[in-house]
């Protein structure tokens, strides 16, 4: 297509139903260990800061406002995988810790995510998968 063509029209609600049906497979595959896509995603921030961070750091991590993010630990600590401790470098901060179920659920929860990923996918050649990667970033971008 050259330069001043215009791109055939595309729907929105297309791109956003196709997402929302993507979640809610990735949400029951993820359902069979005690996860949310929400939850699994705190788990990894954990995981990647080292096991813990500050809650507001956190709701910066997961881009949500630092109640949000109270609110899921509060979750995450009542399944056992996110214990609240005192941060050793000030009194006034509490940290979200990782526990050993915390880990253990992260690792599976990441290999179901994965997974289910794989599986939407499979109807993709690679290089569609490629170049679907690559509008959805671009996408991105315009959209942040």
């Amino acid at each position: 297509m050259n330069k001043g063509a215009k791109a055939a029209p595309v729907e929105l609600v297309s791109l956003l139903h196709t997402a929302y049906a993507a979640q809610a497979e990735i949400e029951t595959k993820l359902s069979v260990v005690g996860l949310s896509l929400a939850k699994l995603l705190a788990l990894k921030a954990l995981s990647d800061a080292g096991e813990s961070l500050p809650l507001g750091q956190l709701a910066e991590r997961l881009s949500c406002v630092k109640s949000n993010v109270t609110q899921l630990v509060d979750r995450l600590e009542a399944d056992g995988f996110v214990a609240r401790k005192p941060d050793p470098d000030d009194r006034r901060t509490r940290l979200a810790v990782l526990t050993t179920a915390g880990r253990k659920a992260c690792k599976e929860g990441t290999r179901l995510q994965q997974e289910a990923e794989r599986e939407l996918l499979t109807t993709l050649t690679q290089d569609e998968a490629h170049q679907l990667a690559a509008l959805l970033e671009k996408l991105g971008k315009s959209a942040g």
